[in-house]
């Protein structure tokens, strides 16, 4: 009886101990569990939720030269898909050069009246780092194809070559450019990840600067928390495949 209240009180102690060490470090350590796939989003999304982490959040390139390898292999990756998806959405991207920025103008075959005047500015994802050139259009392209509606990709310069704020300069350079020709009540800004970070960025630099506004924007799933603060930067760490925290 003593040998088992003892060893009871051993492990009270330990246990108290550790959660004090565990205090002072500012962790706590979760239990591994299975977490369930809503089932109020639509089978496709389900899929998505439901695969594996991508490998991609895994790397860690150590030097320049290894994250400019693994930005050119996933860009080649999305590159050679592309031709069949432009194909079956009925949309052409041509490239061009707009405020000194390089972009890229995705046109849908069939454009309606309604939306003759309506112009889309696209900013790309990829962790500031990602997507450079022709693969950043991927999603310009699905929303050409789908609204019918010109849009305009912005091939925004990235590090380890252009640090901040190169993105965001080359950004609001597209935009003043956009708008000498574009009423921007005809213009809508949107991107998701980074894109979506930028895209509240570039609508707050346009407001300091008193440049107009857009009409509408959509940040989807937008990496706006560079900092960090957010507790769910690290809650949803490993967890969330699908956008950013």
């Amino acid at each position: 009886m003593q040998a088992t209240r003892l060893a009871l009180i051993v492990a009270v102690i330990s246990a108290l101990s550790y959660g004090r060490t565990l205090a002072e470090q500012g962790v706590r350590h979760l239990p591994e569990r299975d977490v369930g796939v809503p089932d109020t989003v639509s089978p496709s999304m389900q899929a998505v939720i439901a695969r594996p982490l991508s490998p991609i959040w895994n790397e860690h390139p150590k030097s320049a030269g290894e994250w400019k390898a693994l930005v050119a292999r996933l860009a080649d990756g999305v590159v050679a898909t592309l031709p069949d998806l432009r194909q079956r959405l009925g949309v052409r991207v041509e490239q061009t050069v707009i405020g000194g920025v390089k972009a890229f103008i995705v046109t849908p075959e069939s454009i309606s009246e309604a939306n003759r005047n309506r112009l889309l500015v696209h900013f790309h994802g990829g962790g500031y780092v990602l997507f450079p050139g022709e693969s950043g259009t991927r999603e310009a392209i699905l929303m050409a194809g789908f609204t019918g509606m010109k849009v305009v990709s912005v091939d925004y310069r990235m590090p380890p070559d252009f640090p901040y704020p190169a993105a965001l300069d080359d950004a609001i350079a597209v935009w003043k450019e956009v708008i000498k020709s574009a009423n921007p009540k005809n213009v809508a800004i949107f991107g998701t990840s980074t894109g979506g970070g930028m895209t509240l960025a570039v609508v707050l630099r346009a407001e300091q600067e008193g440049l107009p506004l857009p009409a509408a924007t959509a940040p989807g799933t937008p990496w706006s928390d560079l900092t960090k603060t957010g507790d769910t930067y690290l809650t949803n760490e490993m967890l969330d495949n699908v956008g950013e925290r």
